[in-house]
């Protein structure tokens, strides 16, 4: 069984429940790219504190129609902790805070696949890789587009003194080896990092990325070959056809909405999203489900029953 995390998108200032609905769509996208490309039984592990009714509704039909498994996970915030009052940054920190309590003792490893993202190659391949020991596993960033060069934030400053020639990682995709994660007690470490740092604002602008990078000397990280994640932002097209995964991170410089950017960048994608909301629409009765609108939602006032137009708005 290969076991994949999911965890949610950065809301990127927009409506709440309009981000979740289009996150949903994103992830449901994922599920099916995953489903596709890999050749052995597949779980996903989902945290559902921030899953829509909706989706709690259609995700065991879809479970039964692609025939995988499921499990709703979740964990109490312990009280000792700092906490984050933003939604997005408590997010992000259940994304990396409690690997070694959210799941069974009984798992021995799970890969984190962000919503955004379309897999174009067997999982089970990164599943079986060895990481050297390693407790995690992630990709380096890109560095072969050069117009983004001014944006590498970790090539100077405080970075490029503290990572000290190690890599700076993305936070869309890595694996996890529990068991070696909780032999070492890294979750205790990256908590104890995240107690000191997060208390200050200036700290941990991207939790979720920021933690494990910055914890790197004692939570040891493996870095994964650069085809296991490829994004337009950050790698350029030379490298796209080895892309084992394609995520939609955000672009500093255009600011493009990832829904119009997927469109462009991921030949596959308009054909599984279109997969995706049929399914959606059958189970849920909802013939407006298959339609697509280029119409902004802006109403924050918006009637539940409008949730459907607001999955299909673009940014």
């Amino acid at each position: 069984m290969l076991d994949i995390y999911v965890s949610i998108l950065h809301p990127n200032g927009f409506l709440l429940r309009d981000y979740f609905c289009r996150y949903e769509r994103f992830l449901k996208i994922m599920i099916l790219s995953v489903l596709k490309n890999t050749n052995r039984p597949v779980k996903f592990w989902f945290i559902k504190n921030y899953l829509s009714p909706q989706f709690k509704d259609v995700i065991p039909h879809m479970a039964q129609e692609y025939g995988f498994e499921y499990e709703l996970i979740t964990y109490k915030w312990p009280t000792w902790l700092h906490k984050q009052t933003e939604k997005q940054r408590i997010i992000w920190a259940y994304k990396i805070l409690f690997l070694d309590v959210i799941f069974p003792l009984s798992l021995e490893k799970v890969i984190f696949v962000d919503a955004d993202q379309v897999v174009r190659a067997d999982m089970g391949e990164l599943y079986d890789m060895d990481i050297k020991g390693r407790p995690l596993a992630y990709t380096p960033f890109c560095h072969n587009n050069k117009d983004m060069d001014g944006y590498r934030f970790w090539r100077q400053g405080f970075w490029k003194d503290h990572l000290r020639g190690k890599p700076y990682h993305i936070s869309a995709l890595y694996v996890v080896d529990l068991v070696k994660f909780r032999q070492t007690a890294a979750g205790d470490h990256l908590r104890v990092f995240y107690e000191t740092l997060s208390k200050d604002p200036n700290s941990l602008s991207n939790l979720d990325q920021d933690l494990p990078n910055y914890a790197q000397h004692n939570v040891p990280i493996f870095s994964l070959p650069q085809e296991w994640l490829w994004c337009e932002s950050w790698c350029g097209n030379s490298t796209k056809s080895k892309a084992k995964t394609i995520d939609l991170c955000n672009n500093p410089m255009t600011k493009e909405p990832k829904l119009q950017g997927a469109k462009r960048i991921v030949s596959e994608w308009v054909d599984l999203d279109a997969e995706a909301r049929q399914f959606t629409g059958r189970i849920l009765g909802l013939e407006n489900e298959t339609q697509d609108t280029a119409s902004p939602v802006n109403n924050a006032e918006a009637s539940t029953g409008e949730s459907v137009q607001e999955d299909m708005a673009e940014l």
